[in-house]
C-alpha cells in the first residue's frame, strides 16, 4: 500500500511556477476577452451619440466572437503539435497587431459609415485571441495535479468574467472621452504587454512519451500498444468526450438566458427598479466568478468531476423552476434572490468540464478537445438571444424559465458514471 501513497503524494504538489503561470494565463485570456467584448459594450457609444444603425453596430459587436469560433480548434492542434507556450504568446501578439489596426481603422474618416474594414480586423483580432483559451486549459492540466485541477481551472475561468467586467467599466467613458478607437488600442497595449510576459513567464509542461507507459508484460501485444494508445484520437476511444460536449452545450442555455435577459427580467418582469436591478445582475456575477472556484475546490476534495458536475444540473433545475414560480407570482424579494444563485449555479459547470475535457482528452489531445468544448458552447450561446427572446415574447418569463429547466433536465442524463483522467505520465 506505500506505494500508491507515495504516488498520491507526489502528485499533490504543485510544482514551483505553477500559479504564476495560471496568473499569466488567466491576465492573457483576459486581455483577449476586454478585445472581444469592446465592441458590444460601445453599441451605446455608436447607436446613440453617432447615429450608426444597430444592425451595424450588431455587426461590429458579432465580428470578433465569429473570429474566435473559426479559430479555437486550430488552436487547440497548435497547441497539442508546438506546445503552449508560443501559442499563447504568438496568439496574444498577434491580437495586439489586428487591435491595433482596427483602432487605426476606426479613426479613419468614415469609417463608421463603411465600417468593412473595421469588421475584418475585429474578426481577425477574435481569431487571435482564441489562442489563449485553448492553450491556458493546457497548462492548467500540465503543471497541476489532477488534486489541484479543479481550484486551478475554477481560477482560470474567471479570465471571462474579468476581462468583460474590466470592459464593461473602461469601455464606455473611454469611447466617450476619447473616441471609438481608443479602447481598441488599450486592448491591443495590454495584449502586447501579455504576449511577452507569457513568452518569458510560462514554460510547456513536461509531455508523457508515447513509449513510456509501463509494459504489462515483456513480448505482449499490449506492450507494444501501450505508447500509441496514449496518443489515439480520444474521440474514437469512448463517448466520455462526446458526452460531456453535450452537457455543456445544453449548460450554456441556462447560463446565457440569465446573463442576456435576467436584468431586463428584473425590470420588465418585476418592477424591480434599474438602479437596483443592476446591482443584483452585479451581484449575480461577483457571486457566479468565487463560484467557480469554489466548485474546482470541490470536485478536488471529492475526488470527482462528473459528480459534482450531476449534481449542478440538479440545482440548476430547482432555480429555474423556482425562478418560474416565484416570478410567476411576482415574489419579488425571493425571486431576485434565487436569481442570484441561479446565475451562480449556471456558471458554476464551465471549469468542472473544461478539466474533464481535458483529462479524458490526454497530453496529446488536449487543445483540440478543448476547441470543440469552446466552439460548441459559443454556437449554443449565439442562438439564446433570438431564440429566448422569441420564446419570452411568445408565453412570458415564467413559462419560459420553466422551459429553459429543461435544458440541464436533458443534460443529466449525459453526465457520465465516472471520471476519465488520460493525463498521467
Amino acid at each position: 500500500m506505500s506505494a500508491p501513497h507515495s504516488l498520491r503524494t507526489s502528485r499533490t504538489t504543485v510544482p514551483a511556477g505553477a500559479w504564476r503561470m495560471l496568473g499569466l494565463g488567466v491576465a492573457g485570456q483576459s486581455a483577449g476577452t476586454f478585445l472581444v467584448s469592446t465592441p458590444a459594450f460601445l453599441i451605446p457609444y455608436l447607436h446613440v451619440e453617432q447615429g450608426v444603425a444597430l444592425t451595424t453596430a450588431g455587426w461590429l459587436a458579432a465580428a470578433p466572437t465569429i473570429g474566435m469560433v473559426l479559430t479555437l480548434v486550430a488552436w487547440g492542434a497548435l497547441a497539442d503539435r508546438l506546445g503552449e507556450r508560443g501559442v499563447i504568446a504568438g496568439g496574444l501578439a498577434l491580437t495586439a497587431v489586428f487591435a491595433g489596426l482596427a483602432a487605426w481603422a476606426a479613426s479613419a474618416p468614415g469609417a463608421l459609415a463603411a465600417p468593412g474594414l473595421l469588421v475584418l480586423f475585429l474578426v481577425l483580432g477574435g481569431a487571435a485571441s482564441a489562442s489563449t483559451n485553448s492553450a491556458s486549459g493546457r497548462v492548467v492540466v500540465g503543471w497541476f495535479p489532477r488534486e489541484r485541477r479543479g481550484l486551478a481551472m475554477g481560477i482560470r475561468q474567471m479570465a471571462q468574467p474579468l476581462g468583460t467586467a474590466v470592459a464593461a467599466l473602461v469601455v464606455p467613458p473611454l469611447a466617450a472621452s476619447a473616441g471609438f478607437g481608443a479602447p481598441l488600442a488599450v486592448a491591443a497595449v495590454a495584449a502586447a504587454l501579455l504576449a511577452v510576459g507569457c513568452a518569458l513567464g510560462i514554460r510547456n509542461p513536461p509531455r508523457p512519451a508515447t513509449a513510456a507507459a509501463p509494459a504489462p508484460a515483456s513480448g505482449t501485444a499490449a506492450a507494444s500498444a501501450a505508447g500509441p494508445e496514449r496518443s489515439a484520437n480520444p474521440y474514437r476511444r469512448d463517448r466520455f468526450l462526446v458526452r460531456i460536449h453535450a452537457v455543456s452545450v445544453l449548460l450554456v442555455l441556462p447560463q446565457f438566458t440569465l446573463s442576456t435577459f435576467g436584468l431586463l427580467w428584473l425590470v420588465a418582469g418585476l418592477g424591480v427598479e434599474p438602479l437596483v436591478a443592476g446591482l443584483v445582475v452585479s451581484v449575480s456575477q461577483f457571486v457566479g466568478a468565487g463560484g467557480r472556484i469554489a466548485i474546482g475546490a470541490l470536485s478536488d476534495r471529492v475526488g470527482s468531476r462528473v459528480r459534482v458536475l450531476r449534481a449542478v444540473c440538479v440545482a440548476g433545475i430547482a432555480l429555474l423552476a423556482a425562478m418560474a414560480v416565484l416570478g410567476g407570482l411576482q415574489l419579488t424579494v425571493a425571486a431576485a434572490i434565487v436569481f442570484v444563485l441561479a446565475t451562480t449555479v449556471s456558471v458554476a459547470d464551465n471549469g468542472l468540464a473544461f478539466t474533464s475535457v481535458a483529462e479524458a482528452a490526454g497530453p496529446a489531445w488536449a487543445g483540440r478537445a478543448l476547441g470543440v468544448q469552446n466552439t460548441g458552447q459559443f454556437l449554443a450561446a449565439s442562438a439564446v438571444g433570438p431564440g429566448v427572446g422569441a420564446l419570452i415574447a411568445l408565453v412570458g418569463y415564467p413559462f419560459a424559465f420553466a422551459l429553459v429547466a429543461l435544458a440541464p433536465l436533458a443534460a443529466l442524463p449525459l453526465v457520465p458514471r465516472r471520471d476519465a483522467d488520460r493525463t498521467a505520465a
